[in-house]
């Protein structure tokens, strides 16, 4: 509060207040010797603490028999709180017209401005209000509000509180006409955790309310020459901890289903689930950014994917393929690693997917599948977290869970592919690793960002799910991307190092099984895939000084042992390995066949 408020109020109000035990027996007797000389009530002679005691019990201020529970209760409260606890249960609890209670309730709705800083006339208008609140309402009785102030700022001026220049410029000041609208920033948010927990009397959030401000305003703004009836979400994660740092789940309650939560609306995700397909097609050993992948006309049976231009590249690089977000060579990657360990994946970054039918197929990788932006952000903050889960968080709590979701060295090679897109035009030039999504039909358009702190994910389309046309996620999400990150900070965290395990060679440096995908269908991937015997998947083992025994079965040698994705042995013939210079720690073991084919298992070394 305003020191300057507080002090006006006590010298108003009660102004032995710190002096007396809670009655002030010299204003109680006054204010009877008034009443008797002049027949009617002048003054109460109640003071802060009897009336903080009249607004706990919701009681009247006339009846004697009322003045005396007061008093008893008054002198209850003074003998259990402090001058400061009372005087902040009366701020609390005092009426201010209307609904209206507390001052930052009052000040916010009258004022438009929260109580720490107020004018001498802000102030004397916000002690008058209580004695009268809805006789003084200002928006019904401008006329009765600013005499009220007025006798405030000539009291105060008569005790010395304030100068009578200052009081005489002050009443020139004009009193607030209609009431202003609350601030309600992240109302979706912050309506879904009172929900959750309706008893909760305060909710400690992890929102930055600068942030949210800017970027509700960001997201309103960029609905202004969008088509009729569409909207915008946008969410800020800290992929450090996990904690969410703005929430918007549209462009504003008062605009078209602008109460959906457009955060929290499952929707097609279109080509922004690549980014980790592609990670865990490096983690299991079948690609590298510099392996070779075929973009020609391929069909599943009567599943013919085509790429959004509707053109085949031929061969290409990984990293090629994932920048220009091409369709084939990803659905050829889902179909070798199995949309079964797609959805696993999801799942363990902590996001809910919803598919239509309950069984995966390979329109997954293409958005063929239901998730949230929260659940998508979600997924992004573990990849840029170094492949480990970061599940988010509204609410304050330590960073927790390690669950992994891709090896460190795949979820570094995505971002780094990523990173290497230019931003969108006029949009600035901010280095961070992003991609954009178009779900079937234009009803969805997204693109999802992140730097070495930051995720931030953004949405546009229409809530109810009807198309846009000529909508897509570099024209219209990209931009509202790369605003938000300007308003989050001036310039974007550097993304990390590459892990130590990471292989970085050019192509001809790979192993042979990682320089060219098999194209499906070949002679190579009908042959029987490798499988590691032991470790099994999922496993806690205990190093042996620092070695480690992997078994085989299946597949064609020679076969390719790699650690994380770093090559330890190569041109194995045999089915028993052992391999040292392991250390201990998380480790995605891979096996690679002489016909490319790969098995992983996920295990921890102690």
């Amino acid at each position: 509060m305003d020191p300057r408020f507080l002090r006006m109020l006590v010298a108003y109000e009660d102004r032995r207040f710190y002096s007396h035990d809670g009655v002030d027996l010299r204003a109680m007797l006054r204010a009877i010797g008034q009443a008797a000389w002049h027949g009617r009530v002048l003054s109460g002679g109640s003071t802060l603490t009897m009336q903080s005691a009249r607004l706990l019990e919701r009681g009247g201020t006339g009846a004697w028999r009322g003045k005396l529970r007061q008093m008893r209760l008054a002198w209850a409260l003074e003998r259990h709180l402090t001058k400061d606890q009372i005087l902040s249960l009366y701020l609390t609890l005092a009426p201010y017209g209307g609904n209206i209670e507390g001052v930052r309730a009052a000040s916010l709705i009258w004022l438009g401005k929260e109580p720490t800083r107020l004018t001498e006339a802000e102030a004397a208008l916000l002690i008058a209000l209580p004695q009268s609140p809805e006789a003084r309402r200002p928006d019904r009785a401008p006329g009765a509000a600013r005499a009220a102030r007025d006798r405030v700022l000539a009291r105060m001026a008569t005790a010395g509180v304030l100068g009578k220049d200052t009081a005489v410029v002050a009443m020139s000041d004009p009193v607030p006409s209609a009431r202003r609208a609350f601030p309600a920033l992240a109302p979706h948010l912050t309506d879904r955790l009172r929900r959750a927990d309706p008893l909760a009397q305060r909710h400690e959030l992890t929102l930055d309310a600068d942030l949210q401000d800017r970027l509700e305003t960001l997201a309103r703004d960029a609905l202004l020459t969008r088509q009729k009836g569409m909207q915008v979400a946008i969410l800020v994660v800290d992929h450090q901890s996990g904690e969410i740092l703005a929430s918007v789940g549209s462009g504003g309650l008062d605009m078209a289903q602008g109460h959906v939560d457009m955060t929290r609306a499952l929707r097609s995700p279109g080509s922004t689930l690549k980014p980790l397909i592609y990670a865990m097609g490096m983690d299991a050993g079948l690609i590298h950014p510099e392996t070779l992948i075929a973009d020609r006309p391929v069909a599943f049976g009567l599943y013919a994917p085509q790429n959004f231009d509707g053109h085949f590249r031929g061969e290409l690089r990984v990293a090629e393929a994932l920048r220009l977000s091409l369709n084939i060579p990803v659905v050829l990657l889902a179909d070798a690693l199995g949309p079964p360990q797609i959805m696993a994946a999801l799942r363990a970054s902590g996001a809910e997917p919803v598919v239509p039918g309950g069984k995966p197929g390979l329109a997954v990788a293409l958005g063929g599948v239901g998730i949230t932006l929260h659940d998508l952000v979600q997924l992004y903050a573990g990849l840029a977290h170094g492949g480990t889960a970061r599940p988010l968080t509204a609410k304050y709590r330590k960073a927790g869970g390690k669950t992994r979701i891709t090896g460190a060295a795949a979820a570094w090679q995505v971002g780094h592919i990523l990173s290497d897109l230019p931003p969108p035009p006029d949009a600035p030039p901010l280095h961070i690793a992003w991609k954009t999504g178009t779900s079937y039909g234009h009803r969805d358009a997204w693109a999802i960002g992140w730097d070495g702190q930051h995720v931030v994910g953004v949405w546009i389309g229409r809530p109810d799910g009807t198309p846009v046309p000529g909508g897509f996620g570099a024209g219209d999400a990209a931009p509202i991307l790369f605003n938000a990150f300007q308003r989050l900070k001036p310039q974007a965290d550097p993304l990390p190092p590459p892990p130590p395990q990471t292989l970085l060679p050019g192509r001809a440096k790979l192993p042979l099984p990682l320089q060219h995908f098999p194209r499906r269908g070949s002679a190579s991937t009908a042959r029987e895939k490798p499988e590691l015997a032991f470790p099994p998947s999922g496993a806690t083992l205990a190093l042996n000084g620092g070695e480690l025994t992997v078994k085989l079965r299946r597949g064609q040698p020679p076969f390719s042992l790699l650690a994380n994705g770093k090559p330890m042995e190569t041109g194995i013939y045999r089915r028993e390995v052992t391999l040292g210079g392991i250390g201990k720690g998380f480790l995605t073991l891979t096996v690679i066949d002489a016909a490319g084919q790969s098995d992983a298992a996920y295990i921890r070394l102690d």
